[in-house]
């Protein structure tokens, strides 16, 4: 499919594509839901990812086509009419990217033709929509010269998904996708924006991704109720000491406030202990990590899974189902759900020599609960955005 990406840019634009661009997805190992509250979280960018082969134009205008969405025909809009809420489907995301750099020099009368391709299932927790959001600005960054780093265009990009596509994520998917490195997972502190990069090579163990082919538009999920609840633990929290984030706090602090202190919703308090938690965990899972300790990054993976599932709820049957397939197959240490849940897919920690065996019989005891086939896809920590080739 890349390969036919230059006669289908002519066949679309009427002329030549100048550069090819690439940015992954991401699997976030461990860390769900702690990015809204200023926690750590531990991601690697995928090998899979969204390519862009594009243009510049000097008219305001931008044109988008995606092979993934060919239904929706080409996509245009002129950079001065930005604003959110414009009915532009897919193409909101770099349509919001746009918006965002324009703030920070892009010229009004910069514009583009971008022909897009991913092999990234949208929907499945995999950061697609992050994707074609810092693919967008590593091309206009660029083409334009407009001497961001990479970290720039990640904050640039989560802003086009806050404002634009009205998710209110945190900036760890961006992030991911702009800043990984080749066989390195990163610890990143969602607060201040510091991080390590931690090493995730390892011949004996290997990551194996499971989709439950169940999808959820995140935008329409409970995402954000979820992060409003964790919003209102944080203001009763704050009554009783000074915090900025719930992730200020350590599980045993946490506890011992609960004691006297009644959250509004009572559902809250549970929110906030899933990410009081997982901020620990986390931090432990970058420790075992540095130790080569995988029984331990897996037993953790699994009590993550347990604390979405009951703490936070936002796991649903076919992730429950997926994740206790794996946990039960031959050679997994540990699985659990990631990304937003709602559906998307289960990340598993897996023995190398047993993989086939573990997708197999993953594969047939989840079929046999659902009804449904999942798709595995191989998972290695990859690099971060930038540009392939000039044409």
């Amino acid at each position: 499919m890349i390969q036919t990406l230059p006669e289908e840019f002519i066949r679309l634009f009427g002329r030549r594509g100048e550069a090819l661009f690439f940015a992954p997805g991401r699997v976030n190992l461990i860390g769900e839901y702690t990015d809204i509250s200023g926690g750590h979280v531990l991601p690697c960018a995928l090998a899979q990812g969204t390519y862009g082969l594009a243009a510049r134009r000097d008219d305001g205008r931008l044109r988008f086509y995606s092979l993934n969405f060919a239904a929706d025909g080409l996509i245009e809009t002129r950079t001065v009419d930005l604003a959110p809420g414009r009915a532009l489907g897919w193409a909101v995301y770099p349509a919001g990217v746009a918006d965002r750099l324009r703030r920070r020099g892009l010229p009004g009368d910069g514009g583009l033709d971008v022909l897009y391709y991913g092999d990234l299932p949208p929907g499945a927790g995999l950061s697609s929509s992050a994707s074609i959001e810092v693919l967008t600005a590593v091309i206009l960054n660029d083409f334009y010269d407009l001497g961001l780093g990479l970290l720039d265009l990640a904050l640039a990009a989560q802003e086009a998904e806050n404002e634009f596509a009205g998710l209110a994520c945190g900036i760890m998917d961006q992030f991911a996708s702009a800043l990984g490195r080749p066989g390195q997972a990163i610890l990143l502190n969602c607060g201040d924006l510091s991080h390590q990069y931690r090493p995730f090579r390892s011949g004996e163990v290997g990551l194996v991704i499971a989709d439950t082919l169940k999808r959820r538009a995140l935008a329409e999920s409970k995402y954000n109720q979820r992060r409003a609840e964790c919003e209102a633990a944080l203001a009763a929290l704050k009554t009783r000491r000074p915090l900025s984030n719930l992730c200020d706090l350590d599980p045993d602090e946490f506890e011992s406030l609960l004691e006297d202190l009644v959250i509004a919703p009572p559902e809250a308090g549970r929110r906030a202990r899933h990410v009081i938690g997982e901020n620990r965990r986390t931090l432990s899972a970058a420790e075992a990590l540095d130790r080569g300790d995988f029984a331990e990054f897996g037993r953790l993976l699994n009590a993550s899974h347990h604390s979405l599932a009951h703490d936070f709820e936002v796991t649903g049957p076919e992730l429950d189902a997926l994740a206790e397939a794996a946990r039960s197959a031959p050679g997994c240490l540990g699985s659990r759900m990631t990304g937003a849940g709602f559906g998307g897919c289960v990340v598993s920690l897996v023995y190398r020599e047993a993989i086939p065996d573990f997708q197999r019989e993953t594969a047939a005891r989840y079929e046999q609960q659902t009804g449904r086939r999942p798709l595995f896809y191989p998972a290695e920590a990859s690099a971060g955005a930038g540009k392939l080739e000039t044409l």
